[in-house]
């Protein structure tokens, strides 16, 4: 067990006759940690991105809301009179009146015969 540990700490297996399999080993270990290092780096990346749009779509929605209240102010009768007034237009005191128009029926072909 001695020569075990202490073989590895000397790492013995780097150097005997058969080494070439374990740098093999080692190689596609190191491979494999800096596909995993840059993968998280990827989704972390990502997390950001995701995190800074959740942010901007709040912001866009709260403007939104804001945009549409102000709208909404605006379109009320109050409002649009009192600025109507400023251009000395008043509104009017006598109520409109529905006008009908009487749409005369299209005669048949035989009707307009016995006619």
């Amino acid at each position: 067990m001695k020569n075990g540990v202490y073989g590895i700490l000397k790492a013995k297996y780097l150097i005997n006759d058969d080494a070439l399999k374990n740098w093999r080993f080692i190689v596609f270990l190191i491979v494999l940690a800096i596909i995993m290092i840059a993968n998280t780096q990827r989704f972390e990346q990502k997390v950001f991105e995701i995190n800074e749009l959740n942010n901007k779509v709040k912001e866009l929605r709260s403007e939104f809301v804001d945009r549409r209240s102000e709208l909404m102010k605006l379109k009320m009768e109050s409002t649009v009179s009192t600025k109507m007034e400023e251009k000395q237009i008043f509104s009017s005191t006598v109520p409109p009146v529905k006008i009908k128009v009487k749409k005369e029926e299209e005669k048949s072909f035989f009707n307009k015969i016995w006619q």
